[in-house]
């Protein structure tokens, strides 16, 4: 299979994008070697050195993984940062579910693992949206996208409090996506404000070590623009 391109680069991602289609078929499992780079190189019909570059691309990407000595392994036949980019397609609902999901475990484990450190991030996030919003707690217009700052900020303390480190990582990809839908609700008047009671409930459930209260606040928490979300999709 000949592989025809305009120049190095370009011949570079050309076999990317050959391997990764490889991958998604199936061609080779999650954890078994794929073939070396010589008959890589022969069957692509390239040189060596593109498909050794090929190959960096896609560990990079979180695909495949080289082992000094072994060769190179199937870590995911899924590239992550197309997942990844569909996450950032998804609409405000499929957002919001998501984060329940997450962050509803993320609080569960964070009030079994949390460290004092943890908690000092999640209340001075807290303090600095509070500091940001006017005498009936809502945030000045002027201040939407720091005041999402902080917000964010927030609930990241919470999953990293978790402790567990793909969390951690899941939630640091999916965070952009949060951001840019909680600036779009803060600018809506048809979404539901947001409540600091709300935000120190959950605190307050981690803080206590209950892992069945700070699941549920925060469960309360995000169903509140979920429902509103899904009333607005219903009027449409």
């Amino acid at each position: 299979m000949a592989l025809q391109a305009a120049g190095r680069r370009s011949l570079v991602d050309t076999v990317v994008d050959a391997l990764r289609a490889q991958l998604a078929a199936g061609e080779w499992t999650v954890g078994s070697r794929i073939p070396t780079e010589h008959a890589l190189a022969e069957q692509l019909e390239v040189g060596r050195n593109t498909v050794r570059e090929a190959v960096r691309v896609l560990v990079h990407a979180g695909m495949l993984r080289s082992r000094q000595g072994e060769g190179t392994f199937v870590v995911s036949t899924a590239d992550p940062g197309d997942i990844m980019r569909g996450v950032q397609r998804a609409g405000i609902r499929d957002v919001l579910e998501l984060r329940i999901a997450l962050e509803a475990e993320a609080a569960r484990l964070a009030a079994l693992r949390h460290e004092p450190a943890d908690l000092a991030r999640m209340r001075a996030a807290l303090d600095a949206q509070a500091d940001l919003a006017d005498a009936e707690g809502q945030p000045h217009a002027d201040q939407l996208e720091l005041y999402a700052d902080h917000d964010i900020a927030f609930h990241r303390a919470v999953v990293e409090a978790a402790h567990n480190t793909a969390l951690t990582a899941t939630y640091g990809w999916f965070s952009s996506s949060v951001r840019e839908a909680l600036v779009s609700a803060l600018d809506d008047r048809a979404m539901p404000r947001i409540l600091h009671g709300d935000h120190r409930a959950v605190l307050d459930a981690i803080a206590a070590g209950d892992p069945e209260a700070a699941e549920r606040a925060t469960r309360a928490l995000l169903e509140k623009p979920k429902r509103a979300v899904e009333a607005l999709l219903s009027d449409d």
